[in-house]
Protein backbone atom coordinates (compact mmCIF):
# COMPACT_ATOMS: atom_id res chain seq x y z
CA UNK A 1 0.00 0.00 0.00
CA UNK A 2 1.18 3.58 -0.63
CA UNK A 3 2.70 5.78 2.06
CA UNK A 4 0.50 8.87 2.12
CA UNK A 5 1.98 12.35 2.44
CA UNK A 6 0.04 14.77 4.64
CA UNK A 7 -0.66 18.30 3.47
CA UNK A 8 0.81 20.75 6.03
CA UNK A 9 -1.93 23.27 5.22
CA UNK A 10 -4.83 21.07 6.33
CA UNK A 11 -4.37 19.43 9.76
CA UNK A 12 -7.78 17.73 9.52
CA UNK A 13 -6.98 15.75 6.37
CA UNK A 14 -5.93 12.12 6.86
CA UNK A 15 -6.48 9.21 4.47
CA UNK A 16 -9.05 6.49 5.10
CA UNK A 17 -7.28 4.24 7.64
CA UNK A 18 -8.47 1.09 5.88
CA UNK A 19 -6.57 2.18 2.78
CA UNK A 20 -3.25 2.51 4.61
CA UNK A 21 -0.44 0.15 5.53
CA UNK A 22 -1.24 -1.85 8.66
CA UNK A 23 2.26 -3.19 9.26
CA UNK A 24 4.37 -0.07 8.79
CA UNK A 25 3.91 3.70 8.81
CA UNK A 26 0.68 4.83 7.16
CA UNK A 27 1.49 8.51 6.51
CA UNK A 28 4.34 10.96 6.80
CA UNK A 29 4.75 14.69 7.08
CA UNK A 30 2.42 17.32 8.43
CA UNK A 31 3.22 18.71 11.85
CA UNK A 32 2.66 18.02 15.54
CA UNK A 33 0.25 20.85 16.22
CA UNK A 34 -2.52 20.19 18.75
CA UNK A 35 -5.06 20.53 15.93
CA UNK A 36 -3.47 17.80 13.83
CA UNK A 37 -2.98 15.52 16.84
CA UNK A 38 -6.64 15.99 17.75
CA UNK A 39 -7.87 15.00 14.29
CA UNK A 40 -5.36 12.13 14.09
CA UNK A 41 -6.54 10.42 17.25
CA UNK A 42 -10.18 10.66 16.28
CA UNK A 43 -9.29 8.42 13.33
CA UNK A 44 -6.93 6.18 15.29
CA UNK A 45 -3.62 7.57 13.97
CA UNK A 46 -0.68 8.25 16.26
CA UNK A 47 2.83 9.67 15.64
CA UNK A 48 5.88 7.48 16.17
CA UNK A 49 9.30 8.22 14.71
CA UNK A 50 12.92 8.64 15.71
CA UNK A 51 14.44 12.05 16.30
CA UNK A 52 15.77 13.45 13.04
CA UNK A 53 13.34 11.43 10.89
CA UNK A 54 10.27 12.79 9.09
CA UNK A 55 7.11 12.65 11.19
CA UNK A 56 5.60 9.20 10.72
CA UNK A 57 1.96 8.35 11.49
CA UNK A 58 0.91 4.79 12.28
CA UNK A 59 -2.34 2.84 12.17
CA UNK A 60 -1.44 -0.82 12.91
CA UNK A 61 -3.48 -3.87 12.05
CA UNK A 62 -4.11 -5.70 14.31
CA UNK A 63 -4.51 -3.15 17.09
CA UNK A 64 -3.58 -3.87 20.69
CA UNK A 65 -6.18 -2.68 23.20
CA UNK A 66 -7.32 -3.28 26.74
CA UNK A 67 -10.98 -3.29 27.75
CA UNK A 68 -11.25 -1.90 31.31
CA UNK A 69 -13.44 -4.77 32.55
CA UNK A 70 -10.78 -7.27 31.40
CA UNK A 71 -7.97 -5.83 33.54
CA UNK A 72 -5.79 -8.48 35.19
CA UNK A 73 -3.94 -7.69 38.41
CA UNK A 74 -1.24 -10.22 39.26
CA UNK A 75 -0.76 -11.57 42.76
CA UNK A 76 2.62 -9.85 42.90
CA UNK A 77 0.96 -6.45 42.49
CA UNK A 78 -1.71 -6.87 45.13
CA UNK A 79 0.57 -6.10 48.12
CA UNK A 80 1.44 -2.75 46.52
CA UNK A 81 -2.22 -1.75 46.73
CA UNK A 82 -3.00 -3.46 50.05
CA UNK A 83 -0.07 -1.70 51.69
CA UNK A 84 -0.56 1.62 49.90
CA UNK A 85 2.98 1.48 48.55
CA UNK A 86 2.43 4.40 46.18
CA UNK A 87 0.03 7.35 45.80
CA UNK A 88 -1.56 8.29 42.47
CA UNK A 89 -2.54 11.76 41.31
CA UNK A 90 -3.69 13.11 37.94
CA UNK A 91 -2.80 16.10 35.75
CA UNK A 92 -0.42 17.61 38.28
CA UNK A 93 2.84 17.40 36.32
CA UNK A 94 1.97 16.67 32.71
CA UNK A 95 5.11 18.07 31.09
CA UNK A 96 7.31 16.43 33.72
CA UNK A 97 5.74 13.03 33.01
CA UNK A 98 6.37 13.43 29.27
CA UNK A 99 9.99 14.43 29.93
CA UNK A 100 10.53 11.41 32.19
CA UNK A 101 9.06 9.14 29.51
CA UNK A 102 11.48 10.66 27.01
CA UNK A 103 14.44 10.12 29.32
CA UNK A 104 13.67 6.48 30.16
CA UNK A 105 16.17 4.12 28.56
CA UNK A 106 14.59 1.37 26.48
CA UNK A 107 16.78 -1.49 25.20
CA UNK A 108 17.34 -1.33 21.46
CA UNK A 109 16.04 2.23 21.17
CA UNK A 110 18.30 5.09 20.16
CA UNK A 111 16.91 8.43 21.20
CA UNK A 112 13.19 9.04 21.57
CA UNK A 113 10.21 10.01 19.45
CA UNK A 114 9.16 12.34 22.29
CA UNK A 115 10.66 15.49 20.79
CA UNK A 116 10.19 19.04 22.01
CA UNK A 117 7.66 19.65 19.23
CA UNK A 118 5.71 16.58 20.32
CA UNK A 119 5.77 17.70 23.95
CA UNK A 120 4.53 21.15 22.93
CA UNK A 121 1.64 19.63 20.97
CA UNK A 122 0.53 17.38 23.81
CA UNK A 123 0.94 20.10 26.43
CA UNK A 124 -1.43 22.24 24.35
CA UNK A 125 -3.94 19.37 24.32
CA UNK A 126 -3.47 18.99 28.07
CA UNK A 127 -4.22 22.67 28.58
CA UNK A 128 -7.44 22.11 26.61
CA UNK A 129 -8.42 19.20 28.85
CA UNK A 130 -7.86 16.46 26.26
CA UNK A 131 -4.49 15.01 27.27
CA UNK A 132 -3.91 13.69 30.77
CA UNK A 133 -1.11 12.44 32.98
CA UNK A 134 -1.03 9.89 35.77
CA UNK A 135 1.58 10.56 38.45
CA UNK A 136 2.79 7.94 40.91
CA UNK A 137 4.42 9.13 44.12
CA UNK A 138 6.39 7.44 46.86
CA UNK A 139 5.85 9.89 49.70
CA UNK A 140 6.54 13.21 47.89
CA UNK A 141 8.80 11.86 45.14
CA UNK A 142 7.55 11.26 41.61
CA UNK A 143 8.58 7.68 40.84
CA UNK A 144 6.42 6.72 37.86
CA UNK A 145 3.64 7.75 35.54
CA UNK A 146 2.08 7.75 32.11
CA UNK A 147 0.22 10.05 29.74
CA UNK A 148 -2.31 9.86 26.95
CA UNK A 149 -5.47 11.34 25.44
CA UNK A 150 -9.11 10.89 26.40
CA UNK A 151 -11.76 11.29 23.69
CA UNK A 152 -15.31 10.21 24.45
CA UNK A 153 -15.07 6.87 26.24
CA UNK A 154 -11.70 5.93 24.70
CA UNK A 155 -8.34 6.52 26.35
CA UNK A 156 -5.25 6.48 24.12
CA UNK A 157 -2.21 5.46 26.14
CA UNK A 158 1.04 6.91 24.86
CA UNK A 159 4.03 6.19 27.09
CA UNK A 160 4.94 5.39 30.69
CA UNK A 161 8.01 5.51 32.92
CA UNK A 162 9.15 4.17 36.27
CA UNK A 163 11.94 5.05 38.68
CA UNK A 164 10.94 2.50 41.34
CA UNK A 165 9.80 -1.13 40.91
CA UNK A 166 6.32 -1.52 39.38
CA UNK A 167 5.54 2.19 39.73
CA UNK A 168 4.29 2.54 36.14
CA UNK A 169 2.24 -0.65 36.46
CA UNK A 170 0.72 0.71 39.70
CA UNK A 171 -0.24 3.90 37.88
CA UNK A 172 -1.69 2.06 34.90
CA UNK A 173 -3.81 -0.27 37.06
CA UNK A 174 -5.07 2.71 39.04
CA UNK A 175 -5.96 4.51 35.82
CA UNK A 176 -7.83 1.53 34.36
CA UNK A 177 -9.87 1.15 37.55
CA UNK A 178 -10.80 4.82 37.39
CA UNK A 179 -11.73 4.61 33.71
CA UNK A 180 -13.93 1.58 34.38
CA UNK A 181 -15.88 3.48 37.03
CA UNK A 182 -16.25 6.47 34.71
CA UNK A 183 -17.68 4.39 31.87
CA UNK A 184 -14.73 4.22 29.49
CA UNK A 185 -15.05 1.39 26.98
CA UNK A 186 -11.56 0.93 25.53
CA UNK A 187 -7.90 1.75 26.14
CA UNK A 188 -5.79 1.96 23.01
CA UNK A 189 -2.37 0.43 23.71
CA UNK A 190 -1.37 0.67 20.03
CA UNK A 191 1.03 -2.28 19.77
CA UNK A 192 1.49 -5.44 21.79
CA UNK A 193 4.00 -5.64 24.62
CA UNK A 194 4.54 -8.43 27.12
CA UNK A 195 3.89 -5.97 29.94
CA UNK A 196 0.48 -4.85 28.64
CA UNK A 197 -0.53 -8.37 27.64
CA UNK A 198 0.03 -9.51 31.24
CA UNK A 199 -2.45 -6.83 32.33
CA UNK A 200 -5.19 -8.12 30.03
CA UNK A 201 -4.47 -6.40 26.75
CA UNK A 202 -5.28 -8.22 23.51
CA UNK A 203 -5.20 -7.74 19.76
CA UNK A 204 -8.26 -6.96 17.67
CA UNK A 205 -8.61 -6.29 13.96
CA UNK A 206 -8.22 -2.74 12.75
CA UNK A 207 -11.75 -2.84 11.35
CA UNK A 208 -13.17 -3.76 14.77
CA UNK A 209 -10.99 -1.13 16.43
CA UNK A 210 -12.36 1.57 14.14
CA UNK A 211 -15.93 0.50 14.89
CA UNK A 212 -15.32 0.64 18.65
CA UNK A 213 -13.47 3.93 18.27
CA UNK A 214 -16.37 5.48 16.38
CA UNK A 215 -18.85 4.24 18.95
CA UNK A 216 -16.67 5.49 21.80
CA UNK A 217 -16.19 9.00 20.48
CA UNK A 218 -19.46 9.62 18.60
CA UNK A 219 -19.33 13.34 19.28
CA UNK A 220 -18.76 12.84 23.01
CA UNK A 221 -15.57 14.83 23.57
CA UNK A 222 -15.64 16.22 27.09
CA UNK A 223 -12.62 18.42 27.65
CA UNK A 224 -11.76 18.88 31.32
CA UNK A 225 -8.84 18.58 33.70
CA UNK A 226 -8.67 15.52 35.95
CA UNK A 227 -8.18 16.24 39.61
Amino acid sequence: MPLFRLDPRFPELFPDPLQTNGTGPACFGGDLSPERLFFAYQLGYFPWFSEGEPILWWHPDPRFVLFPDELKVSKSMRPYFNQGKYRVEYDGQFRRVMEECRNLYRPGQWGSWITEDLISGYVSLHERGLAHSVEVYEEDELVGGLYGLALGTVFFGESMFFLQPNASKFGFISLVRRLLVEGYTMIDCQQETKHLKSLGGRSISRKKFLTLLGDGIDGKINASKWS
